[in-house]
């Protein structure tokens, strides 16, 4: 799945396209790596968001194309 289609899924970010700003402009970490949009996720890559002064650190549980609001927090772990 790609990253910012699973950022908008899982409900960390509000939209699609605010997921895509976010990975143009350097804030989005998939192991290490800076994450592109269109990055491809699988099942146990760690991703780090920058939001201002805070850090957001997750982890990849399950990759659901359709996932609802009450399925959404089961698709990530949140590390730190």
């Amino acid at each position: 799945m790609r990253l910012d289609k699973f950022l908008k899924v899982s409900r960390i970010l509000k939209r699609r396209t605010v997921a895509a700003d976010a990975c143009d402009n350097g804030k989005v970490q998939v192991n290490g790596r800076e994450g592109k949009p269109g990055t491809k996720l699988k099942v146990g890559d760690e991703v780090v968001i920058q939001f201002g002064s805070s850090t957001l650190k997750f982890k990849v549980l399950e990759l659901n194309e359709k996932a609802g609001k009450a399925d959404a927090g089961l698709m990530y772990e949140i590390i730190s």
